[in-house]
Parts: C-alpha cells; structure tokens; sequence
C-alpha cells in the first residue's frame, strides 16, 4: 500500500529477470503461488527488471485476468512502455504531493518513502551480485 491517511492505493511488486525468447524485452508473472489475482486484488503493478534497472507502474485493470505480461522496449510489442517509470500515477492515484494541509510530500529521490528506498536497494544489491559473476537458473 502506498498513500496518505484517508486515501491509500495497492500496489503488487514484482521483478523479473526472465528474457523473452526473442530477447526484445522481459516476462513477468502475474500470479501468486501459481493462481492468478483476483479483480480488485491491488491497484498498481510495480514491475522492476533486474537487468535493464527499470521500472514498470501498471494500472491493474490493463493485465485483469493474465497470468504473465510482456515488457518489451521496442517495436509492436511495447505495449506498456508508457509505463516504464510512471511514478506519477501512484502519486496522483494515492494523493500523495496533493497541496492540502493533510497531504505528506515524499523526496524526488525515493517517491513512495524508505520502504521503497529499502526495496531498491535490495534489488540494486541483487543485481550487483549477478553482475559479478552470481547465477539464477531460469
């Protein structure tokens, strides 16, 4: 969940390091414990691609009832590419840098507070390690 008092957005994390056969982009799974979410489970999808060190923010209502989406870069395939750091949804959605006395602004630097800043440097630490010479079956 991210948010301020009164209006909170869910958000489901997930990152990926598995390549697409064509290596023009990434797969990511939308399930949990091989089901797939039901309608209403969060709001948001974060999606961080390990290799690449980006971000995806996809609305939920746009992967509704798939079990994996496609997060392609380049040609046809790119369809949420719009989405690729789109931080400003989960601000706008959750109110968050809202110009009202209850709201609470968040630094540039770590947009949804130290949890998310803890997160990233867990995956920035992952990704160190696979650099380095670490292995993950796929």
């Amino acid at each position: 969940m991210v948010g301020r008092p009164g209006k909170f957005v869910g958000v489901q994390v997930k990152c990926t390091l598995a390549e697409m056969q064509n290596g023009k982009g990434y797969v990511c799974s939308v399930k949990s414990n091989n089901k797939r979410y039901r309608a209403g489970a969060f709001d948001f999808l974060a999606v961080y691609i390990i290799p690449e060190d980006a971000w995806y923010i996809v609305p939920a209502k746009l992967i509704r009832g798939q079990s994996s989406i496609c997060l392609c870069t380049a040609g046809t395939e790119a369809k949420y590419e719009e989405y690729r750091e789109a931080w400003h949804l989960l601000r706008k959605a959750s109110g968050i840098g809202e110009t009202t006395e209850e709201a609470v602004s968040e630094p540039e630097e770590t947009p949804m507070g130290p949890g998310f800043a803890r997160m990233q440097a867990a995956m920035n630490s992952f990704r160190h390690y696979l650099e380095k010479g670490g292995r993950v079956q796929r």
